[in-house]
């Protein structure tokens, strides 16, 4: 099953305000969903959370993202299915196993 990209209003952490914004579903379920939040803002130095889609990658295409974006994966959330905008585009492939090890890392799997 590919991972699904879609929009949600993201709540800041100071929870001062919302954002429209791309998201990875990581899991699920029948009324929930887990995302891990994308951002267009594309950091000098790549935290080890963190993993950059360029319009370069093969699938880029695919994701319906505009320009490189990075996902972070420290920034996840469970929202309501209800919460969903739209679905704009799917991880590539060729991602999953990379999106996989940094998950699995970032929270020790």
């Amino acid at each position: 099953m590919k991972a699904k990209i879609v929009l949600v209003q993201f709540l800041f952490t100071d929870l001062s305000a919302t954002k429209l914004r791309p998201a990875v579903v990581i899991h699920e379920s029948e009324q929930d969903v887990i995302v891990a939040f994308i951002s267009s803002r594309v950091p000098p130095e790549l935290p080890a959370s963190d993993l950059l889609i360029t319009p370069e990658h093969p699938a880029f295409s695919a994701t319906g993202l505009k320009i490189a974006s990075v996902i972070t994966f420290d920034k996840i959330a469970t929202l309501s299915k209800i919460l969903i905008e739209g679905e704009i585009g799917e991880v590539p492939p060729g991602l999953a196993p990379e999106c996989n090890r940094i998950m699995g890392h970032l929270f020790r799997f």
